[in-house]
């Protein structure tokens, strides 16, 4: 995230109305449901592959459960990380939601008694027989929220990373080769800004600057680094050699002007229509985006993984997460079960996701057989790296605010990284 992370629901009451749909049922209710309705929150934008899939799989569930109402509210991924816990703990809480996976995120709410444990359900309906271990790792929490262990809160239907994604055309355009290791990114970046373009999309009030700073830092990091960030099974030290270069790599790019200062207040949605209209030739960010670019972008453009890093940010996808205080869980079963079907899969493979149990037979599309290959290239020399803004509840703001300070040259590199240290600190658990 994000995860983080992440893509913004777009158009949220007509999507909304569009998806008011009646149905009919299931049996088995929640303690308090009527065993007839489905609250169903999600927050991907209706024309990325999770929207589509998704819609797809609210239509599978109507045919296979008459008389249910499914009762669908399009949320923004912001609106949801910052009230999940208030609402949650009340008689508001939907039956079935996604939500973003980590120890700040997914953890927390495990770790506040406020999802229902779902290891039952994945042991009837045979779901962990479809993930990989690299992508149930943040499907599983311990006592403390820490992922990776423990009781299964969360079920992932999709996988994501994150790639740089550039305009061809504008590659051209300005006679700027498309790099292959990390000496000619830079390259581009400094030809770019000779020609008076601004190379690089960025969204400084939300996850894409700090998700900069972190593959940054991923360029010089390995498994047993993210391992200690992550997971704390060693000491996170952000005045390493890592940490050191990221922040002071992203400083000076936008000391160079390969980033605006502008972008500091700009969210995500800015970064990617930055991107989508042509101005920004590059953007580093997820696959969550590469469906809406696909349906959205007027130019030729393309996408690689980050040059001379083994490692990059991403993990499984978003969760469905079934909150304590849902009234109909076992329609929430139901409809997570229909989209781990293949038929579901291969529309997300289709559409520009990144599926976790499609038929390869069935991908036909060129761009996202592309895409899942380089997914399946991540995470099977073990590059998943997960997002930084995971480790401790509260680590998304923290991280927002000091990339800022990179971004408007109100703090110093060593600042930003003690003003990181700091809180990250303060949240980690002690033992």
């Amino acid at each position: 995230m994000l995860k983080v992370r992440r893509p913004l629901a777009l158009a949220a009451a007509a999507l909304a109305g569009a998806m008011l749909i009646t149905s009919c049922g299931s049996s088995d209710s929640g303690a308090e449901g009527d065993g007839k309705t489905l609250k169903l929150w999600h927050y991907e934008a209706p024309n990325s592959a999770m929207g589509i899939a998704w819609n797809q799989a609210i239509e599978e569930f109507k045919k296979s459960h008459p008389g249910v109402k499914v009762e669908f509210e399009a949320k923004g991924f912001e609106q949801i990380q910052k009230t999940a816990s208030m609402v949650l703990n009340s008689s508001n809480a939907p039956d079935l939601m996604e939500y973003n996976k980590g120890n700040a995120t997914a953890g927390l709410l495990a770790k506040q008694g406020l999802l229902t444990d779902l290891t039952p359900q994945v042991t009837k309906y045979g779901w962990d027989k479809l993930l990989s271990p690299s992508v149930t790792t943040t499907s599983r929490y311990d006592a403390k929220g820490v992922m990776g262990s423990g009781n299964w809160y969360g079920i992932p239907n999709f996988g994501e990373y994150t790639m740089v994604y550039y305009n061809k055309d504008l590659f051209a355009k300005n006679g700027v080769k498309v790099p292959t290791t990390f000496n000619e990114f830079e390259q581009a970046l400094a030809a770019f800004k000779a020609k008076g373009v601004t190379p690089l999309a960025n969204g400084g009030a939300e996850y894409p600057a700090h998700q900069y700073l972190y593959q940054l830092a991923l360029t010089k990091a390995d498994r047993s680094w993210v391992d200690s960030f992550e997971l704390y099974k060693g000491k996170a030290d952000f005045h390493d050699a890592a940490w050191t270069y990221a922040a002071n790599t992203l400083s000076d790019w936008v000391k160079k002007g390969y980033i605006a200062k502008t972008t500091s207040g700009a969210k995500a949605e800015d970064a990617g229509v930055s991107f989508i209209s042509g101005k920004s030739p590059i953007f580093f960010s997820g696959s969550w985006w590469y469906g809406r670019f696909r349906d959205e972008n007027k130019f030729q453009w393309g996408s690689f993984l980050f040059p001379d890093s083994k490692m990059t940010l991403g993990s499984g996808g978003n969760l469905w997460v079934v909150p304590k205080n849902a009234k109909n869980k076992q329609l929430a079963y139901d409809f997570i079960d229909i989209t781990m079907k293949k038929g579901i899969q291969n529309t997300l493979g289709n559409n520009g996701g990144v599926p976790v149990a499609a038929e390869p037979s069935a991908i036909t599309d060129p761009s996202s057989k592309e895409l899942i290959e380089n997914f399946n290239k991540v995470s099977d020399q073990d590059g998943l790296a997960f997002y930084p803004d995971w480790p401790v509840p509260g680590f998304y703001d923290v991280l927002v605010s000091a990339t800022q300070k990179l971004i408007t040259g109100s703090g110093t590199p060593d600042q930003v990284l003690d003003e990181l240290q700091k809180a990250y600190d303060a949240g980690a658990p002690t033992s």
